[in-house]
Parts: structure tokens; C-alpha cells; sequence
């Protein structure tokens, strides 16, 4: 399955006010790098800096004067945040028809890009109506707003609630070698079977977080194995997700010019299915059945 988005997505939730509080200039030199190393895709969400990402990114798009076409943007919609611009008296999920055109509007006006890539549910309801998003994908489809539809966090009976009515062309879900349940719960499979393109978030999981023997294992093979492939240990945890045949697409947070470059050079790298089994075997701790 060949994809419209860039082999590495920079996901940009900490360029805002939750770590980074980048200036627009800043946030349009960072598009830039990106772009000169062939990472073309960027992904939000509403609530990202408590709802203020998009408008800063937005700035920094105009500035930048990057043609619209030589980019893809990814927005998310439906968490209600309590924060000091919603002071909802409770963190819950909105997905009716006009919250959800409402939101794809207000992310293409804070984001000044015209119209989105993919639009994202961003984490499934208990009161998710397949009818009622349904007439809302629609109608953003039909007005050019939404190019591709898409869940985030989804299991495979959730996509499928969704796909009865609406054609679901991405899921972003939390996978990594530390990660490990999309790769036997189904999760992929379903993926690979319905042609919807996972991507993952923290796709580098907790091995630089942690100190555990899970991880003491990994950084001792991933040690052994940059020699072998002159790579560094965060391209070769990408390059553990990208080998999967569903075509998994990293979403990386970085904030440096150095590790969007790093990232990028991890599509590059041709992971041996034998290594790739050491590196499963070495994440669980024993070896497959």
C-alpha cells in the first residue's frame, strides 16, 4: 500500500506551550528542515497546547511561504479538555455531526492550510454514533475540507463501528518495541486486512525513559546492532516498526533538527527479518512460541 504521507511523521504536540513554547519563526525553520530531509507530514490535534498548537503552526506555515501542496497536515478532534479556554467540569468525547464539522473548520483556520490530509477521531466514545459521524465525514469530504477520514486509538471493533458508515483510511495507535499488543491483539492484522495505514505514536516506546531489564536487553542488542548497520539505536527502533508489512508510519516528537534528520535516515535502513525477531525476542524476554 503506497502512502500519501511523508516515511516519518513529525508530530508536533510539544512545539507548543506543553514543552517547547517554539516562536512562529522557530516552528517555520523547523518545517523547513523537515522538509529539506524529506519528512513532509506534520500531525496535531485540537487540544495540543491546550488548543493552541494549530494557531502557532498556522503562523509559522504563513511565514514559511512552503507551497500548501508540498506538505500534509493531520489534525485529531472529539477530546473535551478541561483547560482554561473549555472549562468543562469533566475531561469527556463530543462526536456529533456539527462538533465534528465545527472542529475540522476551526483546525483549517487555526492550521491556514485550506483543507486536511486526514481528520482523526481522536479516541473512541462509549457514545459514538456511526450515523451521526457518518453525515459529518460527508459533508467535510464532499466541500474538498477532509481528504482522508481516520480514528485514533481504535480497537478493531471500534474502526469497524465506524466503517459501517464511513470509510476509515488511517488509525493511529500507540505501538513500539516496548509496545507490543497492536502486533498480536489483532490490532495490524485488521489494519492489514480493511487497507487502513496504521501510524504510531511513541514509536520509540520507553526504552530511553526506562531502566528495566526489558529495556537493559534492547540497548544491549541495539548496541551490537548500530555497528552492523552504522545507525543509531532510534533509527533502528523506527526501523523496527517501518519493516512491518502493514506499513506502519512512525509519528516522531522531536523538537531537534538533529533527530528529524536521524529520523529520516531510519527508512533507509534495510532491518533483517532475523534481526528484527532478535529485537521482538529481546523486548519479551523469551523466545516466540
Amino acid at each position: 500500500m503506497k502512502s500519501k504521507f511523508s516515511s516519518v511523521i513529525l508530530g508536533c504536540m510539544d512545539w507548543g506551550s506543553w514543552r517547547r513554547s517554539f516562536s512562529a519563526s522557530e516552528m517555520a525553520d523547523l518545517m523547513q528542515h523537515g522538509l529539506s530531509e524529506g519528512l513532509s507530514t506534520f500531525d496535531h490535534a485540537d487540544i495540543y497546547g491546550d488548543y493552541s498548537v494549530e494557531a502557532q503552526f498556522g503562523e509559522a506555515f504563513a511565514q514559511s511561504k512552503i507551497d500548501r501542496s508540498a506538505i500534509q497536515i493531520i489534525t485529531k478532534c472529539g477530546i473535551q479538555y478541561p483547560c482554561q479556554s473549555r472549562p468543562h467540569s469533566v475531561k469527556h468525547y463530543q462526536y456529533d455531526t456539527d462538533y465534528i464539522i465545527q472542529s475540522a473548520e476551526s483546525s483549517i483556520k487555526a492550521l491556514k492550510c485550506d483543507y486536511l490530509d486526514a481528520f482523526l477521531l481522536h479516541r473512541p466514545s462509549p457514545l459514538m454514533d456511526p450515523e451521526a459521524i457518518a453525515k459529518a465525514a460527508e459533508h467535510l469530504q464532499s466541500q474538498g475540507k477532509v481528504i482522508d477520514f481516520g480514528v485514533s486509538n481504535f480497537t478493531p471493533s471500534q474502526t469497524d463501528l465506524i466503517q459501517k458508515t464511513t470509510k476509515v483510511t488511517i488509525n493511529q495507535i500507540e505501538a513500539s518495541l516496548t509496545h507490543l499488543d497492536p502486533f498480536f491483539d489483532g490490532s495490524l492484522d485488521h489494519m492489514l486486512t480493511n487497507n487502513i495505514r496504521p501510524m504510531s505514536w511513541r514509536p520509540l516506546g520507553h526504552v530511553f525513559k526506562d531502566k528495566t531489564e526489558q529495556t537493559h536487553r534492547i540497548h544491549a542488542l541495539l548496541g551490537a546492532l548500530c555497528e552492523h548497520y552504522g545507525a543509531s539505536k532510534d533509527q533502528l527502533l523506527l526501523a523496527w516498526l517501518l519493516h512491518h508489512p502493514a506499513g506502519i508510519i512512525p509519528v516522531v516528537g522531536t523538537t531537534t533538527k538533529e533527530r528529524m534528520s536521524a529520523a529520516a535516515g531510519a527508512a533507509k535502513i534495510n532491518l533483517s527479518q532475523m534481526h528484527w525477531f532478535q529485537l521482538l525476542v529481546a523486548s519479551q524476554g523469551h523466545k516466540v512460541p
